[in-house]
Parts: C-alpha cells; sequence; structure tokens
C-alpha cells in the first residue's frame, strides 16, 4: 500500500507539472508570435545578418540562434525567437532530470513546477536573448557534473565541457559558472578530488573551445567586448544603492520564495559534507548569489540586472521540494513554500499579461490600462509604417537616432535598406557604438559616404533620459543641417513619441544653439500639449 501511495502521489505531481508546462507555452508561444521585438533583441537580429566570429556586445551564439531560425522559418518573430522558445521550454525538463538525479522523481516533478512558477525561469524564451542558452547549458551543466563527480564517466565529463563551451558562446558572464566550478573543487572534499581525474581536464579542454570565439572576436576588434564588459559597463567603485538588491531579488522571485530559497541555500550549505548531492547544490547555488550581490555594490548599476542570479536560483529549487518532504519540523516552512509558489505563479501571469497589453495595445487604451503598457514593445511598427511612406513620398537616406531605433527600423524593413545611426551616447553607454562602426553605419560613416545627402531622420524621444533627453535633442540641428519636423507619432498620453524630421547631412560637426535647435523645441512644445 506504501509503494502504491507513493506512485500515486508521482502520478499527481507529473500531471500538475505537465498541464502547468502545457499552459505556459501556450501563453509564451502566443506571445513569441505577436510581441513587437526589444530593442536589444532588434541589435541581435542585425548581428545575425553580419554573422561573425563575435561581437562588442555579445560572443556569436546568440546571433547564430537567429539565423538558424529565420533560415528555416523566415524572417519575422516567429523566425527570430522560435529556437530561443524551443531552449527555454527545456529548462523546467532539464530541472526535473536533475531532482529526479539528486533526489527521487516525485521531488523532479516538484521542482520542474517551482521552474514554471519563478517568473524569470518560466518565462525564459518568450525573447531572444543570450540568457536563454546561457542558462540552459548552465543548467546542463549542473546536471551532467552531478552525475559526473558521481560516476566519472567519460561522456558525461564531454557533456559538461560541451555545455561550458556554450555557455562562452554566450555570454561573458559564463565566467561565473567556471568560478562556481572552482570554489567546489577547492571547498569540498568531493570537488578535491575532481583534480585527480582525466575525465575533469578533458571537460576543461572541452570548455575552453567555447572561448576561441571570443579570443577571436576581441583580436579583430581590439579588445572591444572585453573593455566594455569589464571596464567601460562598471564604475568598480561602491555605491550603496546597490545594497537594495536582495530587495529586487525578492519583488522578482516574490518574497515568500525568495526567503525559502535563501533557507535552502543555508541547509544545503550545512550539508555539504556530506558529499552530493548538497555539495553541488550549495556551492553552485551561493556562487551565484553572494558574488553577484558583492559584485553589484561596485559594478554596472544602470542597466537591467535582477535576471544575474536566476543560475543559482536552479538547484534550490530542486533542494526546496527535498528539504521539505521531510520531517514535521519543516512544516512552517513547507506551507510558506507553498504559498510563495502561488504567489510567484501569480506574478508570473501578471508580468505575462503585462506584456500582452503591447500585443493588443487597442484593449490596453479601452480598459485604462495605457499608462502600465509596456512602452518598450510598442511603437515599431508603426514608425516603420510612417518611415515607409515618408520615403516613398521623397526619397532619402534613412537615419535614427540612437542605435535601437536603427534596429527596429532595419527590422521592420527586413535588412533592404541602409539605415545609419548618430553617435548617440546611449549607443558607447549600451557598448553599440564599435559595432555600429565596423558596420559603417554610424554618424561618421554617414558623414563620409554621404555629405550633404537629404534624410529622413527618425527620433526616438523617451530614448535618452532625463536632463540627457533635451541635452541630445538639442545637438541634433549640429549634425544634421536644415532639420525640419514633417510628421510626430505619440501613444498612450504621450509616453510613447517618436518624431520625424526632414534635413541633409551635415558635412562636419558645426556650432549650433541647443536651446534653439528644432526637434528639443518640437519636443517641449509636444509636452505643453499634453499637459494642457
Amino acid at each position: 500500500m506504501g509503494d502504491a501511495s507513493v506512485v500515486v502521489g508521482v502520478a499527481r505531481w507529473r500531471a500538475a507539472f505537465v498541464t502547468g508546462f502545457v499552459g505556459l507555452s501556450l501563453l509564451k508561444l502566443l506571445l513569441v508570435s505577436t510581441l513587437q521585438p526589444f530593442g536589444d533583441e532588434a541589435f541581435y537580429w542585425q548581428e545575425s545578418r553580419h554573422l561573425a566570429w563575435g561581437y562588442t556586445d555579445l560572443p556569436p551564439l546568440t546571433a547564430c540562434l537567429i539565423h538558424l531560425g529565420e533560415r528555416v522559418a523566415g524572417h519575422g518573430l516567429w523566425g527570430m525567437r522560435w529556437p530561443f522558445l524551443l531552449l527555454g521550454s527545456a529548462l523546467p525538463w532539464l530541472l526535473v532530470g536533475f531532482a529526479r538525479r539528486a533526489f527521487d522523481a516525485r521531488t523532479g516533478w516538484q521542482a520542474g513546477l517551482l521552474c514554471l512558477c519563478l517568473p524569470l525561469a518560466g518565462s525564459l524564451g518568450v525573447l531572444a536573448m543570450p540568457d536563454v542558452p546561457l542558462t540552459l547549458a548552465g543548467a546542463l551543466a549542473m546536471f551532467t557534473l552531478l552525475r559526473a563527480m558521481d560516476e566519472d564517466r567519460l561522456g558525461d565529463w564531454l557533456l559538461l565541457g560541451a555545455a561550458l563551451a556554450v555557455c562562452w558562446m554566450s555570454h561573458y558572464r559564463a565566467a561565473m559558472y567556471v568560478l562556481a566550478g572552482f570554489l567546489l573543487c577547492v571547498l569540498t572534499p568531493r570537488g578535491r578530488v575532481q583534480w585527480r581525474r582525466p575525465g575533469f581536464w578533458l571537460a576543461m579542454a572541452v570548455a575552453a573551445s567555447g572561448l576561441v570565439p571570443l579570443l577571436v572576436s576581441n583580436w579583430q576588434q581590439h579588445g572591444a567586448g572585453i573593455s566594455f564588459q569589464l571596464i567601460e559597463r562598471n564604475p568598480w567603485r561602491f555605491h550603496a544603492d546597490a545594497l537594495v538588491q536582495p530587495v529586487e531579488q525578492a519583488v522578482t522571485c516574490t518574497p515568500l520564495l525568495y526567503v525559502c530559497l535563501l533557507w535552502a541555500a543555508w541547509q544545503s550549505w550545512r550539508r555539504r559534507g556530506c558529499g552530493g548531492p548538497w555539495d553541488v547544490i550549495a556551492l553552485l547555488s551561493l556562487t551565484f548569489i553572494v558574488v553577484y550581490f558583492v559584485a553589484g555594490l561596485f559594478a554596472d548599476n544602470e542597466r537591467f540586472r535582477v535576471h544575474w542570479p536566476l543560475p543559482g536560483y536552479l538547484p534550490l529549487l530542486a533542494a526546496l521540494p527535498a528539504l521539505l518532504n521531510g520531517s514535521a519540523s519543516v512544516r512552517r516552512w513547507r506551507v510558506m513554500a507553498v504559498g510563495g509558489a502561488m504567489l510567484a505563479l501569480l506574478m508570473q501571469a501578471a508580468g505575462l499579461i503585462y506584456l500582452a497589453l503591447a500585443v493588443y495595445p487597442g484593449t490596453a487604451q479601452s480598459l485604462g490600462a495605457a499608462r502600465i503598457v509596456p512602452t518598450a514593445f510598442v511603437g515599431w511598427r508603426e514608425s516603420a509604417d510612417i518611415a515607409k511612406a515618408q520615403l516613398a513620398a521623397r526619397p532619402a537616406l534613412l537615419v535614427a537616432d540612437n542605435f535601437m531605433m536603427a534596429a527596429e527600423l532595419d527590422f521592420q524593413f527586413d535588412g533592404r535598406r541602409e539605415i545609419y545611426t548618430l553617435n548617440n551616447p546611449l549607443n558607447v553607454k549600451y557598448g553599440r557604438a564599435p559595432q555600429v562602426a565596423i558596420w559603417e553605419r554610424d554618424e561618421t560613416a554617414l558623414r563620409r559616404k554621404h555629405p550633404g545627402a537629404s534624410i529622413l531622420l527618425v527620433v526616438d524621444e523617451f530614448a535618452a533620459r532625463g536632463s540627457e533627453r533635451e541635452a541630445w535633442l538639442g545637438s541634433l540641428c549640429a549634425s544634421i543641417d536644415n532639420l525640419q519636423p514633417v510628421q510626430r507619432l505619440s501613444r498612450f498620453e504621450g509616453r510613447k513619441s517618436v518624431a520625424f524630421y526632414r534635413g541633409q547631412v551635415a558635412p562636419v560637426l558645426h556650432e549650433s544653439h541647443p536651446e534653439d535647435c528644432i526637434a528639443r523645441r518640437g519636443y517641449i512644445h509636444s509636452l505643453r500639449l499634453r499637459a494642457d
């Protein structure tokens, strides 16, 4: 009877997981097929049209996946994103396998359910972003490391090396996986045994092959990628505002589940001396959580970062149900974990609905939800339609005021038109200025190739923030002669505003009066009209 009860329990957890997986996959499929590109996504798509060893912001894998997707399914949202949807959908199943290997079948399905609930993990694959292959390959490395340490089989070591190589080809943050593995092999008894195993060194050799594209691309680009990731984007000085990171993580994971995951990390650390799987779970999870917190106190504090510790939570999603399946003494934590999982599921649904508002902006407007529509996903198609109409009426060169707008227009034009970008400070801030210069699509190339040419300038008026916005708009008259407004796209009570101007390429930058520039005055005038 006891065995039958266990089998029935496992079947119920498996059914719950499969039901949740199918439902979530259908929602993700809708968003993948209809959500307009995010700015970074569009730039990665541009990179997929210029395949190379690497780029000034990323290694090559993201661009290669987009290139493959469009070769199979054609240009468009589906073609760009389906490989990432496939990879993101594999993550919960991989976590099921990890937890089954580490503990038992019931824990496996419970861990998979928690993965579906955790917002950053469950939504993975909706966008064509480098974190998708990075996170999946990192989870595969975690799984194969657990098996290799237990069984020391050549196939597991080879798979571990391949997974780490994929991490290196996905993002520079692959270094964190290597650091976590190094600490595991230094701080735990089982880890120190691995230094004497030939399979371990074979895995490291295979993993090192993933560094080849990074080395070649940085050599070709005179170190632009490494310089941006390690120096330009990071102040490397203490900033107290980063102490809010635990609050950010609690909001991202939901507070109850976040506390439960930290408790699981502590319990895993206490058990690390017992061997597998606790040593692997403890070192891999705490490395990501602690090191990213400490680094965040000194590193980049201007860009989105809440997704960085996600790989550290994945092994804890497996450890948590195993810890809670124990004695009655953890009943309080069991109740908290169930409540946290339910709250996380609600937050997951809210996040997907939030993105859906961008898919159906008309519905959002009628529901009075316009002020919460994610404007980063709206207006690009309409902007391209206006640009097409303007160019059909009066041909000219197409120029965007920043790299994101240029990439979005390029995506909508299917790469069939030369689109230049001005030397916006945002291009430097996000590490894209050197790459645009390599493609000869920057302002320097525009001035060299087309001095005095007629242009249609497309300006995303809200791309820059705060005081930087008016300063940038006021500087446009120094780059473009005879700047004249022709049309403006304004959506959601002015929260999305794109202005279109005619003009000529200034052969050289010249003196101008920013306060008198028509672009700055037009922006201020539009603000006053909205206020009235």
